[in-house]
């Protein structure tokens, strides 16, 4: 037998020998199996296809699971991974939407620390795919995706192949992924994977996209090719340059009003420690945005829920890659669209950032632009160390003494702080439907003994207020775009990635967001992946029920008919039952609130069996 072909007649013969005893073994076939392939060659088969070098390459990134609808642009890819590959790093996971699979990438990546692959089919798959790109874009979160496509026309099969394929696959994505590549060759696809993966992983980190061609997938390797795998090196994230960050440091030791805002500043504990460090030395308060976990709520300097009132009042403010920096300092009034300042005309503003080395233009992600007094291009977390000791070196004994004597005001309006969001989160307590702060309250009080995650912390934000947060992985952020369809899915994905760390991973999930992609439940029984969802269930696309409310003030017309086009009722969904069909453990719908902390208490001792588990309460808006 050669290595790219048998004989069929051969091939036959042997298999005859084992077909009685497979027959014996299993004399009810399921009907599934009784309507799929034979699995019989032609009249050769290929002894090993380019996807198995394939597989080779993505093992060689460390890339350990692989999220997918199944098609079949990479049928060869796909088996090459569950019988070449073992299925095991990466292993395929089955997804029931590529939205769906890119978010779930999206929430591993973020918990993880690092990328996991998704498998796109063709031009249907790349555009069911897009929204979720587009969040992990704006979000600058790594994700490796991998498209499949047959670019040669002479060997694509009539019908539906053709309506799949495309000459450009990347082509629709472009605008919003850091890299993307085509491969003519194995050889070729071995590099460009190296590539993309340390491309993704070299901040500003970014979704990249590999095609990997149909043809060279299933055809056999070249005996004769000599194929490598390149080495993967990784970049080491780029730092302030350090005359900037010696005059950062002087603008902010002679501060009377020092704030510093941090929105992804922090993509460790490393970096949290670090931010602590920074803010300490200046006695200075931090406005923690939230798109990741960047300040410890507990410490007496975080003042997030204050972040309005200190810019106000501000001389200087340092921003720490922040999305939106313009937004910090002014804002437009809705719904008239009328201009106001925040900030005083005098502010200096300091920003480090790597925004400005990855800007595109046709979608706006990159927000108005905002003057600077001092632009530092280099990574938050990798300049913090240089710009925290240039801060210590500029603050003389007379200086750090009177920066010390800030402490017990600070301390003061932080207590000050929290207990305003007490007395806030208190209102209503026992009101039907169930308040949102009574809802992430029960959520806290079921989970605070554990190591624990929220994965989307932006939702509603009273998780943020209330919860006290000290490590990295406590919260997560958001989905980057606010693209609807995409926190169940990423939840799902950060809790995959804390499946063996003994951290429980939950989510406040709302209602109109899950229905986008309801499957996603069935991957993470089938899975196995244990996650605590507890549905925010308004019944409602509730902020637009608030934008006909706002437009029907504004035209000064009737607002009860907001709810028009707006809510989920009529018929109400019961999500513990659609959990339910999906193979997760449920309760619900549950109305009264003092039936939340029983239920989760049990939802809970599923999530530690292994299972996901779904709690639905029925709430108020927002």
């Amino acid at each position: 037998m050669s290595e790219e072909g048998l004989d069929r007649r051969t091939f036959l013969k042997s298999a005859a020998a084992i077909s009685t005893s497979i027959a014996a073994a299993s004399t009810v076939a399921a009907e599934t199996t009784k309507k799929s392939s034979t699995g019989l060659p032609g009249e050769k088969i290929i002894g090993r296809p380019g996807s198995d070098f394939m597989v080779d390459v993505i093992k060689a990134t460390g890339i350990e699971y692989i999220a997918s609808n199944p098609a079949s642009s990479f049928r060869s890819l796909h088996e090459s991974i569950v019988n070449y590959g073992g299925n095991r790093k990466p292993e395929f996971l089955t997804c029931m939407h590529e939205e769906s699979s890119v978010a779930m990438a999206h929430g591993y990546a973020k918990a993880a620390g690092k990328p996991m692959g998704v498998l796109a089919h063709g031009s249907v798959g790349l555009q069911h795919a897009a929204m979720a790109v587009y969040n992990a874009w704006c979000d600058r979160v790594p994700v490796m995706i991998f498209g499949g496509n047959f670019m040669d026309a002479a060997h694509r099969r009539p019908g539906v192949e053709w309506y799949h394929c495309v000459q450009d696959p990347a082509g629709m994505l472009r605008d919003f992924v850091k890299w993307d590549d085509q491969p003519a060759s194995l050889q070729h696809f071995a590099e460009s994977v190296m590539r993309a993966y340390k491309f993704a992983m070299t901040p500003p980190m970014e979704p990249v996209v590999i095609i990997a061609d149909g043809m060279l997938q299933e055809h056999p390797i070249d005996g004769d090719a000599e194929l490598s795998i390149p080495k993967l090196t990784l970049s080491a994230p780029p730092q302030g340059e350090s005359g900037a960050l010696k005059e950062a440091a002087k603008m902010m030791a002679s501060a009377e009003n020092l704030v510093i805002i941090a929105d992804r500043a922090a993509r460790s504990q490393e970096g949290v420690r670090r931010m602590v460090e920074l803010a300490e030395a200046l006695n200075a308060p931090v406005v923690d945005l939230g798109s990741r976990m960047n300040f410890p709520t507990t410490h007496y300097l975080c003042r997030s829920e204050d972040g309005r009132a200190l810019v106000r009042e501000a001389d200087v403010v340092l921003m720490l890659e922040v999305a939106d920096p313009w937004g910090q300092l002014n804002t437009i009034s809705d719904p008239q669209h009328e201009y106001r300042r925040i900030a005083k005309p005098d502010v200096k503003l300091i920003h480090v950032t790597l925004a400005d080395n990855l800007m595109k233009s046709n979608y706006q992600d990159a927000q108005r632009f905002c003057p600077c007094d001092l632009s530092i291009s280099g990574d938050a977390e990798a300049t913090l160390p240089a710009l925290t000791e240039a801060v210590k070196k500029e603050i003389g004994g007379s200086r750090k003494s009177a920066l010390a004597g800030r402490t017990d005001k600070l301390r003061s309006q932080h207590r000050e702080m929290k207990e305003r969001t007490r007395a806030a989160a208190a209102n209503g307590w026992n009101a039907v439907p169930v308040t949102t702060a009574r809802l992430s309250a029960e959520l806290w009080n079921a989970i605070k003994g554990d190591k624990w995650c929220l994965a989307d912390s932006r939702n509603l934000g009273w998780s943020a207020r209330l919860w006290p947060a000290t490590e990295h992985y406590n919260f997560l952020g958001h989905s980057g775009a606010a693209g609807v369809g995409q926190i169940a899915p990423a939840a799902v994905g950060a809790a995959l990635a804390n499946r063996d760390k003994g951290i429980l991973t939950a989510v406040i999930q709302p209602d109109g967001d899950l229905m986008y992609a309801p499957g996603v439940l069935w991957t993470a029984a089938h899975h196995k992946i244990p996650i605590l969802m507890l549905m925010h269930n308004n019944r409602a696309y509730h902020q637009e029920v608030m934008h006909l409310q706002k437009m029907a003030g504004l035209h000064n017309r009737r607002m009860d008919t907001a709810r028009i086009g707006t809510t989920i009722e009529n018929p109400h969904i019961d999500y513990a039952l659609l959990a339910r069909a999906q193979g997760v453990w449920a309760e619900g719908p549950i109305t009264d609130p003092a039936a939340i902390a029983p239920a989760l208490q049990r939802a809970v001792a599923a999530v530690k069996r292994g299972e996901p588990a779904l709690v639905d309460v029925v709430t108020q808006g927002r």
